[in-house]
């Protein structure tokens, strides 16, 4: 099943877990309506296309007014967004996800994916950052911890997570 980040996030949000305010908008006089209710001076307008690479590709950009988000909104809706994921063909922007901008203070990567090679769910998470995971997978592969799934089954407590760390000391 493939998700939109705003869908992801909604999810995320509904168990409790903090993600930016942000809404999505299928056209621009939309985008400008949720930068403004979002209040803040400076917004981001994010493609949502299933594919990553969306910021190196030109679909992620910074808005610092509600009439700039509306403009880029107009400029990425409708448009073919060509990354490293989607091919020389890209997908076409029908959407996108307004979000409050807020100062990052550190990025880190989570992803639930099917190993194709062994027919089984992944966990990837890496604190090495989202942005340039592909990076981090070819140069530094032992900065992202892959959990494999059994179908039926719960994920194992690694070694080294705080969990299992706390276990250990307790007993």
């Amino acid at each position: 099943m493939k998700i939109h980040e705003y869908q992801a996030k909604a999810i995320l949000a509904r168990f409790g877990v903090p993600v930016p305010r942000g809404e999505v908008a299928f056209n621009a006089g939309d985008a400008g309506a949720i930068a403004r209710r979002l209040g803040g001076s400076v917004v981001v307008v994010k493609a949502q296309i299933h594919a990553g690479g969306r910021g190196k590709g030109g679909g992620v950009k910074l808005a610092k007014s509600p009439d700039e988000a509306e403009k880029l909104a107009a400029g990425m809706i409708g448009m073919t967004l060509v990354t490293h994921q989607t091919g020389k063909e890209g997908r076409v922007v029908s959407r996108v996800l307004i979000e409050e901008g807020l100062q990052m203070t550190r990025e880190l990567y989570l992803s639930i994916v099917l190993d194709r090679t062994s027919g089984k769910p992944v966990i990837m998470a890496s604190a090495a950052g989202g942005m340039d995971i592909e990076e981090v997978a070819a140069k530094t592969p032992e900065k992202i911890i892959r959990e494999y799934l059994e179908p039926g089954s719960q994920p194992s407590k690694r070694a080294n997570s705080p969990s299992a760390s706390a276990s250990k000391a307790h007993r």
